[in-house]
């Protein structure tokens, strides 16, 4: 019989011991409780245990405790704690995986059995970029006031998301690709262009086709707001190769290093606009490094959607609608954090 591959070894190992935990708990009655499981996926998500207790409102040690007795019906390590890392064991890899699953299950049972008087309430996860500018508390206030049943749990924040891993209902973000299982609501639109200061170009290599941005310092951004971003688009619909020699998810960072001569940033229009009117920057390969942004409010493919999520949906759509200085801030300072998602 030929050798097994180490790597396929691996991996048997791995198939046995979590089929193991699988035998044992469906074997006994002292089966993990949805609090346990949902404890451990937020531990994964935020990778800390204080965190994750601040987001689901319990103590500190309750978390300890709930994570120690899942691991002990388990009969096997899920994560790995020193006093300053965490990490998961294959098991806990494994066991996230399917715990996911299981509670976005949970969750739709809940939403397919809530009473169906089309009553708006009940607890509302949304995940949105800083809004400075933008009057945004102004209108949750108002969402607030007139769906008073309804508890909201705003997370601002200029990192990239996953909805469903996150536990979030819905969220607000600017994007020139979405991420499969999302449906989008556009709320605007914003041309992306690359600009610099003239003082940049003064003795720089010139720049005749978009490859030759690769012999340029480039001020960059996050890619879906996690890892910096080594490709801008093109108009074409391809993408070309940039070397960052500044990476910041703040839209203000990245204009200010630019028009000080520091390097080529993307950029929206609007929030160079009077720059470029006053000959303080200027476009570079304009009609060929780009992308149009859409600004969407975003949330998971599901068969039911909760009456308060469709609410909050329609409430800033509404909002985005009725207001053009709303639509100008966002397509200024929301498209600067764009990527795919």
């Amino acid at each position: 019989m030929r050798a097994l591959s180490l790597a396929r070894w691996g991996s048997l190992q791995q198939s046995a011991q979590m089929g193991r935990i699988c035998s044992k708990t469906m074997h006994s009655e002292d089966l993990p409780e949805t609090s346990e499981l949902l404890t451990f996926a937020r531990v994964v998500e935020t990778r800390s245990i204080s965190r994750a207790a601040r987001e689901l409102g319990v103590p500190r040690p309750t978390v300890g405790r709930r994570l120690a007795r899942l691991e002990e019906r388990l009969g096997v390590r899920l994560i790995k704690r020193t006093t300053r890392t965490m990490a998961l064991t294959d098991a806990g890899e494994q066991l996230y995986r399917r715990a996911r699953a299981v509670l976005e299950a949970v969750r739709d049972a809940s939403r397919s059995v809530q009473r169906e008087d089309g009553a708006v309430r009940g607890l509302l996860r949304a995940s949105i970029p800083p809004m400075q500018g933008m009057a945004f508390g102004a209108f949750i206030a108002e969402f607030s006031e007139r769906y008073p049943d309804v508890r909201v749990e705003l997370e601002a924040s200029s990192r990239y998301v996953d909805l469903v891993a996150g536990g979030f209902d819905v969220a607000i973000r600017a994007s020139t690709d979405l991420a499969p299982g999302l449906i989008a609501r556009p709320l605007a639109k914003s041309r992306l262009y690359a600009v610099t200061a003239p003082s940049y170009l003064q003795g720089a290599p010139a720049i005749k086709r978009s490859s030759d941005l690769a012999k340029h310092q480039c001020l960059s951004g996050f890619d879906r707001g996690e890892h910096p971003a080594t490709h801008w688009p093109l108009l074409n619909g391809g993408r070309v190769a940039i070397e960052p020699r500044l990476v910041s998810n703040d839209l203000m960072i990245l204009r200010d290093a630019m028009l000080s001569g520091l390097g080529i940033a993307l950029l929206p229009e609007p929030s160079v606009r009077e720059d470029l009117a006053e000959g303080r920057c200027v476009c570079v390969l304009p009609n060929a490094v780009g992308a149009t942004a859409t600004i969407a409010v975003v949330y998971a493919d599901r068969e039911l959607v909760p009456p308060a999520v469709r609410a909050f949906i329609d409430a800033v759509v509404r909002w985005f609608e009725q207001s053009p200085m709303v639509r100008g801030a966002a397509s200024g300072g929301l498209t600067a954090r764009a990527g795919r998602g």
